[in-house]
């Protein structure tokens, strides 16, 4: 069962999750990162580009989703570095300190709650939030072209590129296609028709939102409503990306 909750560190979620059986839930790509804890052992959850299939693993997993842009900083990993990738923390911090951070998470009350003081004492440490990531999420959350993103904001089209590499794993146009997926899925999830679906969120017709859902997710939109795949109940920003 996946349960999550507003965390303390702003923009991120707290979540849990018990998958009940091996590969019931994919994972969509929602433009975020995850910290994660699973059988004692911290993890990342880079930014996917496609669904992802958890490989069988059960047992309880907790997670902290950052919003997205802002793990990096905290990571101190380029979000490109683990585009498409579930990694352990050990393999991107010295073990010794990886080591105490485990130490204190698996003797936190529970995980999830280990993992959110991990994260505040990351932040507390760390530049704030680059405020240009949250506005480049907002533009193209609003449907707004990666062109007229670029030029509102004053950043041009190979920096906004760059930039979004860093932040997010992907060019802003793979984030835009993203964040259209959700508010699609959103749309389909509350009865809107799929032709309406599409035309609201933003594709050119019924065609292109049916591709997009095939080629971002791996199922044709109809079956994957019915099976309830993970980061499909809302908008990309804030879903699970993570948890398996």
């Amino acid at each position: 069962m996946y349960v999550e909750r507003a965390s303390r560190l702003p923009g991120a979620v707290v979540w849990t999750n018990t998958p009940t059986r091996p590969g019931v839930a994919r994972v969509l790509p929602d433009g975020c990162m995850d910290l994660l804890w699973h059988d004692g052992r911290l993890m990342v959850a880079g930014p996917d580009t496609r669904a992802y299939l958890p490989d069988g693993v059960t047992g309880p997993w907790a997670g902290v989703r950052f919003y997205p842009g802002t793990a990096p900083a905290l990571l101190r990993v380029p979000a490109h570095e683990l585009r498409d990738r579930r990694v352990e923390l050990a393999d991107l911090w010295p073990a010794s300190q990886v080591r105490r951070l485990s130490d204190r998470v698996n003797a936190a009350p529970d995980p999830a709650s280990g993992l959110e003081e991990l994260a505040l004492r990351r932040a507390a440490g760390a530049e704030p939030p680059d405020p240009l990531l949250r506005q480049i999420v907002t533009a193209l959350d609003a449907c707004r072209p990666v062109a007229a993103t670029a030029d509102e904001l004053g950043v041009g089209a190979r920096r906004l590129h760059r930039r979004s590499l860093s932040a997010f794993g992907y060019g802003p146009k793979t984030l835009a296609r993203i964040l259209r997926l959700h508010r699609a899925l959103a749309l389909a999830r509350a009865g809107v028709p799929f032709g309406e679906t599409a035309a609201r969120a933003g594709y050119a017709d019924q065609a292109h939102l049916a591709r997009d859902v095939r080629g971002l997710a791996g199922l044709p939109l109809g079956e994957l409503l019915g099976r309830g795949a993970q980061g499909a109940s809302d908008s990309g920003v804030g879903e699970p990306s993570g948890a398996p």
